[in-house]
């Protein structure tokens, strides 16, 4: 609820969760991790690592050097996947599922995004793996866009939808889907039209920038992600789904750590980092459209309930006060990090954060 006190606004909610997450790993994960544990309960963790995360005793590996690289006395919990290949094991998701180590299965299309070279070129030779989780329950976590050289990348999410995922869905029954940072007024009307066997997380940047970010005056890789972000038009649509209330609408920031070297070049990584300020964004976000009172639905009731987990019983508080100062970069043992700028004040903060 949120409470005026004076000049002061407060604002509690259960302690919220990210469905969507990059850690990378070794000397990058330890600069990035203490941002994400520092508010989030949990995370589903992103396995497109080199080499992926693909078994599940690679996930069982990777979830041990994540917990071991929190900070003491940290309460987060790593929600892994497994990355799915044309030589995925289907007894093995299976295993992972049943054991609780996976939460989940992410689907890369071959080359659509950072380290995807391993993801799927021909969905025939995945069925066996989809039936399966169709079967276990098991949520398939998709980048939804298509990699065809002759399709705009403006339009790969729209075109993903009527190519790929609705084929999916219609050869698979019951199959749980989550379509991850979508970023245009199709995907929100698709997830819209459909049953409660698909949902969307979307991301902080996709609330706030559009392409204008990346292009106008010059360009700005930190704006740059993928998917990209696109016209005003969709922008709005994701901030009206978003804010909703809608169960099928949660948060994923898909934040994607990259070096300033690596993102400041002639090939620009795509990927932006929005973990240590993605609460303070968010409240700005959800007080401008007049429904601070539906943000916790968004970050931490949606998301668990799809997901078949409890919500936390924890709560953050944030207040509302003078603008907040964020660092413009963290430093990592990788090398500087950027911070995403949502390009306006922020006025909330997680307490005693």
């Amino acid at each position: 609820m949120c409470i005026a006190q004076g000049m002061t606004q407060r604002l509690t909610l259960r302690r919220p969760d990210d469905w969507h997450l990059h850690l990378r790993d070794g000397a990058m994960m330890q600069g990035v991790l203490p941002e994400s544990a520092r508010h989030f309960a949990r995370a589903i963790i992103m396995p497109n690592l080199v080499p992926p995360v693909v078994t599940a005793a690679d996930a069982t590996a990777y979830r041990d050097r994540i917990l071991a690289a929190l900070p003491k006395g940290a309460d987060f919990t790593p929600l892994m996947t497994l990355y799915l290949t044309e030589q995925t094991d289907p007894a093995d998701v299976a295993a992972a599922h049943a054991s609780g180590l996976i939460a989940a299965v992410k689907l890369y299309p071959a080359g659509a995004t950072t380290n995807s070279s391993s993801g799927v070129t021909d969905f025939d030779k995945v069925r066996a793996v989809l039936d399966k989780m169709a079967e276990i329950g098991c949520p398939l976590c998709v980048h939804g866009e298509v990699v065809d050289p002759e399709v705009d990348i403006f339009d790969r999410e729209a075109v993903f939808i009527d190519r790929v995922l609705d084929p999916i869905r219609k050869a698979t029954p019951g199959l749980r889907v989550v379509m991850e940072h979508l970023t245009t007024t199709d995907g929100v009307q698709y997830v819209r039209a459909n049953d409660k066997d698909l949902a969307a997380t979307i991301t902080t940047h996709h609330l706030i920038i559009t392409r204008n970010h990346i292009l106008v005056g010059g360009i700005k890789p930190h704006y740059y992600c993928l998917p990209v972000a696109k016209r005003a038009r969709h922008r709005d649509a994701l901030v009206q789904a978003a804010t909703s209330g809608d169960a099928r609408f949660f948060l994923g920031t898909d934040s994607a750590p990259h070096t300033d070297p690596n993102k400041e070049c002639a090939c620009g990584c795509a990927g932006i980092f929005s973990a240590t300020n993605t609460l303070s964004c968010l409240a700005e976000v959800f007080e401008r459209a007049g429904a601070l009172d539906r943000l916790e639905a968004f970050t931490s009731l949606n998301g668990p309930a799809f997901y078949g987990l409890p919500a936390n019983s924890e709560t953050i508080t944030l207040t509302r006060g003078a603008p907040v100062s964020y660092p413009d970069r963290i430093e990592t043992g990788a090398g500087p990090v950027t911070v995403f700028d949502p390009g306006f004040a922020l006025h909330w903060q997680v307490e005693g954060a």
